[in-house]
């Protein structure tokens, strides 16, 4: 296996607010959130209240986790394969002890890089926030603290296709298109998860879903900008 997929595990995070209802937040929070919410773009001339519905998710002051999905390649026969597990769950606290636990008993901690799309904007700071917040001490590869430059293990193909360029944000769906990629998404997209989450009783499994394929088409974009064939379909695995 070539030594750039080696200890690399690909992530993806899915995210909604963090209660249903705007009015079930404590006033203090309704107080932070309307002042945020005054300086965020809002062409709709949306309120406060619909914005939280629309975008606490993306916040971690006002959001939470509800679903991470990991993926790793290995060799099988000589073929090369990706493994695929999440954890998803309402509780978020016991969901990111599940995550903390994977990430420090199942690799070495000194070695692991971890890897996503716009990961270093949005999933590995989202996700030591609402560790944190959680009381929750931050596995190796996500504490920073202290830690020289080339000591983050940290990747992001986002960055990666910028090559520097730091005006341009391209999404995921449309690298995927360009290089040719099997899609893997589902009947969903990222501005529906939140609404799902809430409104359907089985909502939490197609956003689980829905994360898997995200995570399998940042693998497959990372074999392509290296320059490696990407795997078959029937080499994808999805594991419990």
């Amino acid at each position: 296996m070539d030594q750039r997929l080696k200890n690399l595990l690909i992530l993806d995070i899915e995210t909604v607010a963090n209660t249903k209802e705007y009015h079930k937040l404590n006033t203090d929070l309704q107080r932070l959130w309307e002042k945020k919410a005054n300086f965020l773009r809002n062409e709709e001339e949306l309120t406060a209240e619909e914005l939280y519905e629309k975008r606490a998710g993306i916040y971690a002051e006002f959001g939470k986790v509800i679903t991470v999905a990991f993926g790793i390649f290995h060799e099988d026969q000589g073929e090369l394969n990706i493994r695929i597990k999440s954890i998803s769950g309402h509780d978020e606290q016991q969901l990111l002890t599940e995550v903390k636990n994977f990430l420090e008993t199942k690799f070495d901690p000194e070695y692991l890089r971890l890897c996503a799309h716009n990961g270093k904007e949005f999933d590995f700071p989202y996700l030591s926030r609402r560790m944190l917040i959680n009381g929750i001490k931050l596995p190796y590869v996500l504490d920073n603290a202290g830690k020289k430059p080339w000591e983050v293990n940290f990747l992001d193909t986002l960055e990666m296709w910028k090559f520097g360029d730091r005006k341009n944000f391209t999404s995921l769906d449309l690298l995927t298109t360009i290089f040719d990629i099997p899609s893997s998404k589902t009947d969903i997209d990222g501005s529906m998860v939140n609404e799902v989450y809430y409104t359907e009783e089985k909502g939490l499994e197609r956003i689980e879903k829905y994360c898997q394929g995200d995570v399998i088409a940042t693998a497959q974009l990372f074999l392509k900008m290296h320059a490696l064939p990407i795997v078959d379909p029937k080499n994808i695995t999805i594991v419990t």
